[in-house]
């Protein structure tokens, strides 16, 4: 082949590369996928099994700043290497933050309660405003209804609190149904990976403490909570505690049945003064806690006996766990 045929050849070739170039980036970029907005979730399977832990001081404060290393994880008694570790951060690329809140709009509920509810939740959503935060709305009474699934657009947060003024719903309080819808809606819309990344899921449950009429049991909700890697929180309004003589409350329902202590929640109680110091101390508990995860032990796949987690502290703080272990699914 001569040497002009060669340098013909080499033109041609170009020029099919920058015509496949060119479409290539056409359409990559004038045909997006519209489906991933702000408000969607992308799904991303993982065979990690992972345990949320919040880490407390001796005066209860949560601790920030901690790596792998101030960890250990038992299983079964047995010591293993954590094999992914990551702290929630602020940033919008950072770890995401997946919460419903199902919200008491039964008759014990007074419409000032509601009112500062309204307040302080909106400036909930601002406080979370710097990291990847994604929520939902719900309310109860007689029944659950979803008001806004999940969303990180604080203009459509605001219409939806803006409604619970207009949602009061009957003497019953469905608590522990709206806890179990509000899981189904985790599992549905945040699924265990989120743009790679494994969530922190949460509900907070904003109620008096007397769940009233409910269908499902609350052993039942804790199992799915367990199972759907879900923390609950409650925040106990002061209908209830206007009951009470002593300065401390009594232990209410909602607490004895053990829904917030085994799925790694808190219980905070509300004051007749504004609830938005209490939602602050809400956020920094949530947004201080860390994820842990394991691959499973590739010896007995098959065995799907429950096995049982332990998560310590290398320095002696106080550990909560999200779930006490995990069973096989395969």
């Amino acid at each position: 082949m001569s040497q002009r045929e060669n340098k013909v050849k080499s033109r041609k070739v170009k020029v099919w590369n920058l015509f496949f170039t060119f479409y290539f980036l056409l359409f990559t970029f004038a045909f997006p996928n519209y489906g991933q907005n702000n408000d969607d979730v992308i799904r991303v399977e993982t065979d990690l099994v992972s345990f949320e832990v919040t880490v407390t001081d001796k005066n209860g404060k949560p601790v920030r700043g901690l790596n792998a290393k101030d960890f250990k994880v038992f299983e079964d008694g047995a010591e293993r290497p954590i094999d992914f570790f990551e702290p929630i951060k602020k940033s919008v690329e950072g770890r995401p933050l997946s919460i419903v809140f199902a919200l008491d709009v039964s008759g014990s509920v007074t419409p000032d309660e509601l009112q500062r509810i309204h307040d302080a939740l909106s400036t909930f959503v601002k406080r979370l405003a710097d990291y990847n935060s994604y929520f939902a709305v719900m309310t109860f009474g007689m029944e659950v209804k979803t008001l806004q699934s999940f969303t990180n657009r604080p203009e459509k947060l605001e219409k939806t609190f803006a409604k619970l003024l207009r949602e009061q719903d009957g003497l019953s309080t469905h608590a522990y149904d709206a806890v179990d819808d509000a899981i189904r809606l985790l599992r549905k819309k945040s699924p265990s990976s989120i743009k790679d990344k494994m969530p922190k899921r949460a509900v907070i449950l904003i109620t008096d403490g007397f769940p009233v009429g409910d269908t499902v049991s609350p052993k039942t909700v804790i199992e799915r909570a367990n199972d759907a890697e879900t923390t609950v929180y409650s925040i106990l309004l002061p209908s209830f505690a206007r009951l009470q003589r002593g300065k401390k409350p009594l232990l209410t329902p909602l607490e004895a049945s053990g829904l917030l202590e085994k799925t790694g929640g808190k219980a905070f109680y509300t004051t007749e003064k504004s609830y938005e110091s209490l939602f602050k101390s809400l956020a920094e508990e949530i947004t201080a806690s860390y994820l842990l995860a394991i691959y499973p032990k590739t010896k007995n796949q098959q065995n799907k006996k429950f096995r049982q987690i332990r998560v310590e502290s290398s320095n002696g703080f106080q550990i909560k766990q999200n779930r006490l272990g995990y069973e096989l699914k395969k």
